[in-house]
């Protein structure tokens, strides 16, 4: 059985401030980097499908290890996960910037540099993925089931305000000296202060009791494992799309900028990075003002949030100009930002207690393996600018048609988690729909 509220011990106000620091650092480097990739592919002479590909072999495997990771933070704490993951992503990022040097003064041809900026990113999806799903349980285990939905939205919100701290980050990180690779080496100097943070002043809470698996419980994970799962399925089908469409809505982004404008890479940045900024504070917007002003449920973000991202890819699809463009990725990032807290805390109030982590992980597994359809999207925006963001619209009005069809997101609210026996009567009713 689930935990009651009143069991659940309360999360420090300082440990909630590092747990978004580590969400914070991590995402103002991914952002970062994506604003700047497209001018550091083109300076370099990498194909423009090459260039998101990068994404691709880190996302594999950030799919594979973070079921690992998560079950991991069940035996050794939340703690050491963060802490490898900090450790992951400043290696990680201080290699890319290694590589990028080369790169950019040249000293391999553009294929061998592609092929070592894929490897050192690939540091980041092993190990980097570690932090993800420790931080959300770490969550979860100090918040009980009627606050997940604003609990997980305020983590998505740290995550969001990192997206607007990243792209303004990176342009006045372009030094002299580094170029391009200023901003990741100084993504990697950030994640080593976080490191530093996290080893010396969060609390090592322990793992919940009702969290612990038990061998029972170890043995039947291993028979049916979480995406096998009738409880969190949708919810991950779900993820997966809203992930992959947000992912190559990102990555396609500057491109778009860049051939919209007329400008050279290096010139279109400072233009990517406000539109990247102004997405980034539209997902504020929804996870730290709406969802709490309207007091929002999973099942509305469900709903809300493909509905707007719809809404959103269309006009950047049918944008005459730069403002268009900015606008309408500003309303997709708005649907975004509802949407992810919505898969997020519906899975999680899906299960119990002792599953939180391995949820976690299903989650982040979701979040990393969409990265590998960019380069398909890419190729489809040279094929027609508009095409990407047509079929981003198509796929997330598919979404709003399932939101409201599949019983479980139809009743993603807080309640259905708050004991066996609900949990029990969703899945029995899911059985006579089905």
């Amino acid at each position: 059985m689930a935990k009651t509220a009143a069991a659940i011990p309360t999360l420090p106000k300082r440990a909630l401030a590092i747990i978004f620091g580590v969400s914070i650092a991590t995402a103002l480097g991914n952002t970062g980097l994506i604003s700047v990739l497209p001018a550091i592919g083109r300076s370099i002479g990498i194909p423009d499908e090459m260039v998101v590909a990068i994404f691709s072999l880190s996302a594999v495997l950030w799919a594979i290890a973070s079921p690992f990771w998560a079950r991991a933070s069940d035996r050794y704490g939340r703690k050491p996960l963060m802490m490898l993951g900090l450790f992951g992503f400043m290696i990680s990022m201080a290699v890319c910037g290694v590589v990028v040097s080369a790169g950019l003064r040249h000293l391999a041809p553009p294929l061998m540099i592609f092929g070592f900026f894929l490897l050192a990113r690939a540091l980041f999806g092993l190990f980097g993925s570690a932090s993800n799903p420790a931080t959300q349980a770490y969550v979860a285990d100090h918040t009980a089931a009627e606050q997940r939905t604003q609990s997980m939205a305020s983590l998505a919100g740290a995550f969001g305000l990192g997206t607007v701290i990243g792209p303004f980050l990176a342009p006045l990180f372009i030094l002299p000296v580094l170029g391009l690779a200023g901003p990741l080496f100084s993504f990697s100097l950030i994640a080593a202060a976080m490191l530093f943070v996290v080893w010396r002043f969060l609390p090592a809470s322990p793992v919940p009791q009702g969290a612990r698996p038990t061998a029972a419980d170890r043995a039947e994970r291993k028979a049916n494992p979480m995406w096998k799962d009738g409880r969190v399925i949708p919810f991950l089908i779900y993820g997966f799309v809203v992930a992959s469409c947000q992912t190559a809505q990102q990555q396609t982004l500057g491109f778009l900028i860049i051939d919209k404008l007329h400008l050279s890479p290096l010139e279109a940045q400072h233009n990517i990075a406000i539109a990247m900024m102004f997405g980034a504070v539209a997902g504020l917007l929804a996870q730290w003002g709406i969802i709490r002003m309207f007091e929002m449920t999973p099942r509305q973000l469900l709903r809300w949030g493909v509905g707007c991202a719809a809404l959103g890819n269309l006009l950047v699809a049918v944008s005459p100009g730069y403002s268009t463009v900015v606008a309408g990725y500003a309303m997709a990032s708005l649907g975004f930002g509802f949407a992810r807290p919505g898969f997020t805390a519906g899975s999680s109030l899906a299960v119990e207690a002792k599953d939180q982590a391995r949820v976690a992980g299903a989650i982040a597994a979701v979040n990393g393996i969409n990265a590998v359809l960019a380069p398909v999207f890419m190729r489809l925006y040279h094929l027609n600018h508009a095409a990407p963001f047509l079929l981003n619209m198509a796929l997330m009005l598919g979404l709003l048609a399932y939101a409201f069809q599949n019983h479980q997101l139809r009743n993603a609210d807080p309640q259905p988690a708050g004991t066996a026996a609900s949990t029990i009567a969703a899945l029995e009713r899911s059985d006579e729909a089905g």
